[in-house]
């Protein structure tokens, strides 16, 4: 038997749709009823899944997306994404309101720092892959299309909608979770693994050229320092700048085939170069060069081996905006090699620093947001007391020695406002170094000795 209270709440969600997710209003009392019988079933309390139920019956069907969502973008790309992204909101498949509870700051050197209170930590990369498994024949993963409006993964109100890169059909859809201002996965329809290769590019360019309000990016295909998700090729990308694009080029060199062409390292504490052009063919083709150079380079007494009995090491995580002036692809040179000292990965967040970050450092992080594990808010926060009461760190706290000892020496310099800031300050020290970890080369020499390879001259 239906409550008050149940038809009450029934009626507030069919107008909400009327109002917000286009709702015919000839089918209200059709959405109501049905809405209706969802919360008859639920009892008392909705869980996740009633929720997405309800959602995912309000919602457009994916077809009425598609036709609108092409419609508009007819008119303005900008425009098409500014709905769909809405919508995305307005049916709770993007979390915003979970998301802008996460904490975020921006770090005195150029980095920007969040506290992930919506997603669990993935310390484990074995785990994190299983994470992303289906176990059904259904979808083969997480990404496939195949899981729009699948309730056993609570995507009912997923909408996503078609695109074409290099001549291949493609998907767009948001991130339930994202990481920075409509964070966004292109997704290839086939059920293919990651991997870049010149067609990467192409297609990186291709959807900056249809999105030229959106970055791209594609996280190198190797386990624990690309995407969790490596047995489905997809890019990401959004409408926020990140810290990387806002670097510099500190030093240009010069292209043996394009010379007029822009080239250069950036000063950024990763390992990237940025090639600046309007003719698109001639990034492509200087990036597809660093990319072959780069998955065959061996300079071992840098610690630095493409390939051994564990397979492949070297790849590049690209990423492209576009600017009045044209294209910046940017490439960021990645090693996933491992060592008896480093069992988790040479260029990985070294061990001093795992208490604040053990996860894989992707292609996000590789470019300056750096996405910490919830548990910090917390932890952390019993530091900022100790360190404001001057007392010693007690043993169940012992890992987080360096961070105390370091947060400790800026909050009794005096140059922060309180102890939050100074813990910040060290937050985004961590970060940075983090960073310097991942760059696979620590001496601007020894880069521009690798782009030699490529071409380039000094």
């Amino acid at each position: 038997m239906k409550t008050e209270k149940q038809i009450k709440l029934a009626e507030e969600y069919a107008v909400y749709a009327v109002k917000n997710l286009e709702l015919d209003p000839r089918d209200e009392l059709y959405a109501r009823n049905t809405v209706l019988d969802v919360l008859s079933a639920a009892g008392d309390e909705l869980t996740a899944e009633d929720t997405d139920r309800i959602y995912g019956a309000l919602s457009l069907k994916p077809g009425a997306v598609e036709d609108k969502f092409a419609r508009l973008y007819k008119e303005d790309a900008k425009q098409a994404t500014d709905w769909l992204y809405g919508y995305c909101v307005k049916n709770d498949y993007v979390k915003k309101s979970a998301l802008d509870k996460n904490p975020r700051f921006d770090a005195s050197n150029g980095l920007v720092v969040t506290i992930n209170k919506a997603k669990p930590e993935f310390r484990d990369p074995k785990k994190a892959a299983k994470g992303n498994s289906v176990e059904t024949g259904f979808a083969k993963c997480v990404i496939c299309r195949e899981n729009e409006g699948f309730g056993a993964r609570n995507k009912r109100n997923l909408r996503t909608v078609s695109i074409s890169l290099g001549s291949q059909s493609w998907f767009w859809q948001y991130s339930p979770y994202g990481y920075f201002s409509e964070h966004g996965i292109a997704v290839n329809c086939s059920h293919t693994p990651m991997h870049i290769d010149r067609q990467t590019l192409e297609n990186l360019t291709d959807f900056v050229d249809k999105f030229p309000h959106y970055f791209i990016g594609c996280n190198a295909p190797l386990p624990r320092i690309g995407g969790s998700v490596l047995a489905h090729d997809h890019y990401q990308g959004g409408g926020e700048i990140l810290p990387l694009q806002k670097a510099a080029i500190k030093t240009l060199v010069q292209d043996g085939k394009f010379p007029y062409v822009k080239v250069g390292i950036l000063n950024w504490p990763g390992t990237a170069v940025r090639i600046k052009s309007d003719k698109r063919n001639e990034v492509i083709d200087i990036a597809d060069r660093i990319r072959e150079a780069w998955e065959t380079y061996d300079k071992p007494e840098l610690g630095i081996i493409s390939r051994d009995g564990d397979g492949v090491h070297n790849a590049i995580s690209p990423t492209v905006i576009k600017t009045v002036y044209g294209y910046e692809m940017t490439v960021i040179l990645r090693s996933n090699i491992t060592s008896a000292q480093y069992p988790d990965g040479v260029f990985h967040a070294h061990p001093e620093f795992h208490p604040v970050k053990k996860e894989s450092i992707g292609l996000i992080e590789a470019q300056g947001l750096f996405i910490l594990p919830g548990r910090l808010e917390e932890e952390l926060g019993e530091i900022e007391k100790i360190i404001e009461q001057k007392c010693g760190l007690p043993p169940e706290y012992a890992h987080f020695n360096m961070v105390y000892k370091e947060a400790s020496e800026l909050y009794e310099s005096g140059k922060f406002a309180n102890v939050h800031k100074a813990m910040q300050e060290e937050l985004g020290s961590i970060c940075y170094r983090i960073l310097q970890n991942t760059a696979v080369f620590k001496n601007e020499s020894d880069f521009i000795e690798f782009l030699k390879t490529a071409g380039f001259k000094a």
